[in-house]
């Protein structure tokens, strides 16, 4: 009887196995199945970790999720998706655009525009709908709080209800409220403490020299199962590796950064640039710098909601 015995995956293989670059991945205009003969509705998904939202599970191109899954959805002006919920949190990043985001409660729903690196944390089992009104696309990030989450609950699907219902995200008229902290219904009041805005979050400077900005974490989103931060990186800075008890993902929003591994007294560095996502796994010494002549904005997801940040401290020479 003949043994198979797997080759051992080399350090560069490994490596190279955890980036994912925007230019060699494609957009998939059938990842929702739903959604078929209902062109309203109709979007794009990229899959970076996981298969998101989307039932699809045969992606042999994204990387296998542990705590959560990172994709990217685009958006035609005039589109939007249908109110649905899901068991877990789900957080839209927007990178381009302007996508206006709408919870709903018993015919009552509360509506956020949300521009570029604006974000939503949509709480677990709160029926949620998104669109684009504006005149522009919307490339988004999708993050969803767990490896495989189940498919979503649809509440208002133009299968099922009016199409103008469906379009209003299940709102009786004159039901439309925006999110406010201080505010009489309890969804606004809720949906206040979701909405995470670029200009609004202040910005930690660290001893390596980067700046940070907390979206769910302490100073931002209540986490339930992963933390996500922005991170502000001026030319000329990086950090010394440094390890988490849990995966970490990084998508490049704005200019190029060099991202590297140590292992075993070796370095392996690739420079990535926007859109593109590298992920490194719990326990592996991990690095970025940013040797452009331009800043760096990266969004880092923490696979853990409780709080601890590693020694972030200058890299040698930067």
């Amino acid at each position: 009887m003949s043994v198979v015995t797997e080759e051992p995956v080399s350090i560069e293989q490994d490596f190279s196995q955890h980036l994912q670059r925007f230019s060699q991945k494609t957009f998939d205009w059938d990842a929702f199945p739903s959604n078929r003969g209902f062109p309203e509705l109709e979007r794009a998904q990229m899959r970076f970790i996981g298969s998101g939202g989307s039932p699809k599970v045969n992606d042999t191109s994204a990387l296998k999720p542990e705590h959560f899954t990172l994709s990217l959805l685009y958006k035609h002006p005039g589109k939007y998706a249908a109110c649905h919920a899901h068991e877990i949190e789900e957080a839209f990043l927007v990178l381009d655009g302007v996508l206006t985001v709408g919870w709903e409660d018993n015919g009552v729903v509360v509506e956020a525009p949300l521009g570029p690196k604006d974000m939503i944390l949509n709480a677990r089992e709160v029926p949620h709908g998104f669109r684009n009104a504006g005149v522009t696309p919307v490339t988004m990030s999708v993050m969803v709080g767990v490896g495989k989450p189940l498919p979503p609950r649809y509440l208002y699907h133009p299968k099922d209800v009016d199409p103008a219902l469906a379009a209003r995200f299940g709102a009786r008229e004159g039901q439309i409220l925006r999110p406010d902290a201080n505010a009489e219904h309890p969804l606004q009041r809720l949906m206040a403490h979701y909405v995470v805005r670029y200009d609004e979050q202040p910005v930690l400077w660290t001893a390596a020299g980067f700046g940070r900005k907390i979206y769910v974490g302490e100073g931002g989103a209540p986490p339930s199962t992963a933390r996500k931060e922005m991170f502000l990186i001026p030319s000329g800075t990086g950090v010394r590796p440094y390890t988490r008890d849990c995966e970490e993902a990084w998508l490049v929003l704005d200019g190029h950064i060099t991202v590297g591994w140590e292992i075993d007294g070796r370095t392996i560095e690739r420079q990535i640039g926007p859109k593109d996502v590298f992920v490194s796994p719990a326990g592996r010494p991990h690095y970025f710098r940013n040797d452009d002549v331009s800043a760096a904005t990266i969004f880092a997801v923490i696979g853990s909601p409780l709080p601890g940040d590693p020694d972030y401290r200058p890299a040698v020479g930067a």
